[in-house]
């Protein structure tokens, strides 16, 4: 066994840096089905004035290549005798140029290193964990605002579906992504139109296809988003079933977003949203799927989350304490569940 030293990047939000190696500790744990053996000792270890994320472990290649994609992950050391470090070079899944995920900037935007471990906690639940280097999967986020989720999902080589009902910032999605893309001189079509249910109107669907290089476009490699501007909770008719690998989402956190409830009105109750939800959500993903929700517990006690899920007929995930602060108001935690093959 071999003793190991992960760097861990640095955040531009401090508050979340503060709290980067008690939630990566949780996320390395995450990674346990798809390396050769557990990770062992995991912890935090200061060398040479810096702390590292620390643990013990027989790392193969394919092994390095999936715990790069550690949400904080920046740099990996063998540690070697007397707190000598031995690099390994990391080979994180990055299709495009990071600053698809850095560019957008906006109110409520979550912090990408967040997303990114949420998506992986997510991804590593489900049946298809054992893809996430070599598979071509789809990422659903229900509640996608402008994108954040769908674009770490395109960085990762995946195919992206998303749901929103503000159509001002489907058209901002759009116009970003496309903006992007001629800007990366990348081959990409992209056009907005209507969608009916019944013979009327229902929803506005935004398709953009896109590839990483000419070569990629010429052989057909190419990647799908697609964009409703629709109810989460209306998506009858809408998509068919059995779209999506992994659902990630963040539920209105109740400050400065909510959600609309039956009558039009904003409810500030995230679990309203969920509890009508996820009879909607649940035919769009596949056996053995996996939902990766985050939410403000200062308006939403965890156990009330995990009872929606259960009586859905989702198995919970138990992770390590990810709850964390985010600002003054709200106290952001993640809840995975599995749905059954």
């Amino acid at each position: 066994m071999s003793r190991y030293a992960m760097l861990l990047a640095p955040s531009a939000n401090r508050v979340y840096a503060d709290q980067a190696s008690r939630m990566s500790q949780a996320e390395l744990a995450a990674f346990t089905p798809v390396l050769s053996a557990a990770p062992d000792e995991i912890g935090a270890t200061t060398i040479g004035g810096v702390e590292y994320l620390t643990f013990t472990a027989d790392l193969s290649p394919r092994d390095i290549a999936y715990v790069s994609n550690l949400s904080s992950a920046y740099a990996l050391f063998e540690l070697a005798g007397d707190d000598l470090l031995r690099p390994h070079t990391l080979t994180p899944l990055a299709r495009y140029d990071s600053d698809l995920i850095t560019i957008p900037k906006y109110a409520g935007k979550t912090n990408e290193q967040f997303t990114k471990l949420v998506l992986n906690l997510t991804l590593l639940a489900s049946a298809s964990a054992e893809k996430m280097l070599d598979g071509h999967l789809t990422v659903l986020d229900p509640l996608c605002g402008r994108g954040t989720t769908l674009n770490q999902a395109l960085m990762y080589g995946y195919d992206a579906l998303g749901v929103e009902i503000d159509g001002k910032d489907v058209e901002a999605y759009k116009l970003f992504l496309q903006t992007w893309l001629k800007r990366k001189r990348l081959k990409h079509t992209a056009e907005l139109v209507p969608m009916r249910r019944q013979g009327r109107r229902a929803a506005r669907r935004l398709e953009v296809t896109m590839a990483a290089s000419k070569d990629d476009h010429k052989a057909g490699a190419v990647q799908k988003v697609t964009v409703l501007h629709a109810d989460t909770t209306q998506l009858d008719g809408l998509l068919r079933g059995n779209v999506a690998d992994v659902l990630v989402t963040d539920l209105p956190y109740g400050v400065a977003h909510g959600s609309y409830d039956d009558a039009g009105g904003i409810s500030r109750r995230p679990l309203d949203l969920l509890e009508r939800a996820v009879p909607e959500w649940l035919p769009l993903l596949r056996p053995g799927g996996a939902i990766g929700l985050s939410w403000n517990t200062k308006v939403a006690r965890r156990e009330q989350a995990e009872d929606i899920l259960l009586a859905a007929g989702l198995d919970l995930v138990e992770y390590g304490y990810l709850e964390h602060r985010v600002d003054q108001g709200i106290e952001r935690d993640v809840i995975v569940a599995r749905k059954r093959s």
